[in-house]
């Protein structure tokens, strides 16, 4: 006798249903599971069959085939154990389901058979409504985190004994459900605040642009003099995430597996800070079974890589693309899989080895040619993905004497906020959310240039020797700065503050 059920497969950061089909014939009893399983599906065949009979169930003696389908797609993990049960007991008449197409199933089942929760558990569930299945059987810990998606029945089981008696209804198990809207509406409290911060006024506003525009950024500065510091409270001033971008960033965390357990919907903007021994695959995403890497667990929010020329250099070089793209493709012989990268990227580093170059308070001693090997780890190209570069000076010591509270980060949110605002409503008809997203053809439409404006970025541009790609960077951030002031149009005071923000293309100019 032939059943099928419902499932699901990973496919990048999105789900795709997969059929599974059981097929009980008169034969020497055995298990085979087609359709390009891995290790641990492969592995299920015994967990399915120890907890069948510790559930008090009764394991067919005949030969059983079990087929994933599509069969052209890899099957990964040990969520089909819960599915491939549900299918033999199904094929089996130990239970009888009229609308079984409308049920989809995920879970991994232990020898005693209870559900063990799976990753991946929130694309799949949206794989689902996608397809017209009205309810999901998941394991009962990832049950908070599948009723996030809308117009869906979830129902969390235990044991498979739950779910075998909820399918035949026996015993109905309750519908899990969580107030979204409440849950994404409550206030997000964070506990670095940039009122805490002494002095750095120049940073902070260049902070500020960069947030409301999603710029890259990059930080110069001596040891001690507050880059971290300033990077860690970036989170507090960033656009409050939609949820939409909500969802998208959970998928994310749901498929690496680092959603926490207490926490269906990651509703603030996510802050990574890998550290530098990092390589191109942990940072990209890669690995035999691709999974997001730094970048992609970054999505939506900040990338912070601190000491920056200390990373390994192809792991730098490896970022361009994926900057610059805002997605990031690992091919492999079976199927290919993208992970989105759509960051604000931020970054540091000393000016030199020691540290002090060009610093007033102590001596650098380093010679030219370690300053120029030191800063020549970042090629061209990548310095030129940073839309803002700013020099953190050493703080004095009366500005940390001083008691008086610089601005919060919420009043400095709220400008940031109205910023981003004004982007959504003017790229409302494009898939567009902030000025760093332009194209050459957009700069065109959106960042038109009065006389003196062009005249400034000429000169400008010949003196500095600037590439194509920073003129591009100096309009958006001009348009940016436009937008924070409210203005409609781009003025030469708003050229002026985002060419300011690239003097350090003459200063730390060198060549590989």
């Amino acid at each position: 006798m032939i059943s099928k059920v419902n499932s699901c497969a990973l496919m990048g950061i999105n789900g795709y249903i997969v059929e599974v089909e059981s097929n009980l014939s008169n034969s020497i009893p055995s298990m085979d599971i087609v359709g390009l399983p891995d290790a641990a599906v492969k592995e299920s065949k015994e967990r399915v069959k120890a907890a069948i009979k510790n559930s008090d169930f009764s394991y067919p003696q005949k030969k059983i085939i079990v087929n994933l389908a599509p069969a052209h797609t890899k099957k990964e993990g040990a969520y089909f154990d819960l599915p491939i049960t549900i299918a033999i007991l199904a094929a089996s008449n130990q239970i009888q389901l009229d609308n079984i197409n409308d049920f989809m199933f995920l879970g991994e089942l232990s020898l005693d058979g209870a559900i063990r929760s799976v990753n991946g558990i929130l694309p799949m569930v949206i794989a689902a409504k996608e397809n017209g299945i009205k309810n999901v059987v998941v394991p009962y810990d990832n049950a908070c985190e599948a009723a996030v998606v809308k117009d869906i029945n979830v129902f969390g089981a235990k044991t498979l004994t739950e779910a075998v008696e909820h399918l035949t209804k026996e015993n109905l198990i309750q519908k899990t459900f969580i107030d979204i809207d409440e849950f994404f509406d409550q206030t997000n409290a964070y506990t670095d605040d940039f009122c805490d911060v002494k002095g750095q006024v120049a940073a902070k506003r260049a902070i500020e642009v960069a947030a409301a525009g999603g710029h890259n950024i990059l930080m110069i500065g001596s040891p001690g003099s507050g880059k971290t510091m300033l990077a860690k409270r970036i989170p507090s001033i960033l656009p409050n995430i939609s949820f939409s971008e909500a969802l998208e960033v959970t998928k994310i965390y749901s498929i690496a597996g680092k959603l926490p357990s207490d926490t269906p919907l990651i509703k603030t903007r996510p802050f990574r800070n890998p550290h530098h021994t990092l390589s191109p695959q942990a940072i990209c995403g890669g690995g035999a079974n691709p999974k997001p890497g730094e970048i992609s667990l970054a999505h939506r929010g900040v990338l912070f890589l601190d000491e920056f020329p200390e990373f390994r250099k192809d792991t730098i070089d490896a970022l361009r693309q994926p900057l610059e793209d805002g997605s990031f493709t690992i091919g492999r012989v079976a199927a290919s899989y993208t992970f989105p990268s759509e960051v604000m990227l931020v970054a540091s580093m000393n000016p030199c080895k020691c540290g002090y170059y060009g610093d007033n308070t102590r001596n650098c001693t380093c010679t030219p040619n370690q300053i120029q090997k030191y800063l020549g780890k970042i090629s061209g190209p990548m310095l030129d993905r940073f839309d803002i570069h700013i020099e953190v000076p050493t703080v004095k010591y009366d500005e940390l004497e001083s008691t008086k509270k610089a601005e919060s980060s919420e009043k400095i949110r709220q400008r940031v906020n109205m910023a981003r605002k004004i982007q959504l409503e003017r790229y409302k008809d494009k898939n567009i959310f902030s000025n760093s997203q332009l194209s050459q053809s957009d700069l065109e439409i959106y960042c038109k240039l009065d006389d003196k404006s062009k005249v400034l970025l000429r000169n400008v541009f010949e003196k500095l020797g600037l590439s194509a790609r920073a003129h591009s960077r100096i309009i958006k951030v001009a348009r940016t700065i436009a937008d924070l002031a409210q203005s409609e149009n781009i003025s030469a005071s708003h050229i002026a503050e985002a060419i300011g923000y690239r003097s350090l293309d003459k200063k730390f100019w060198f060549t590989n």
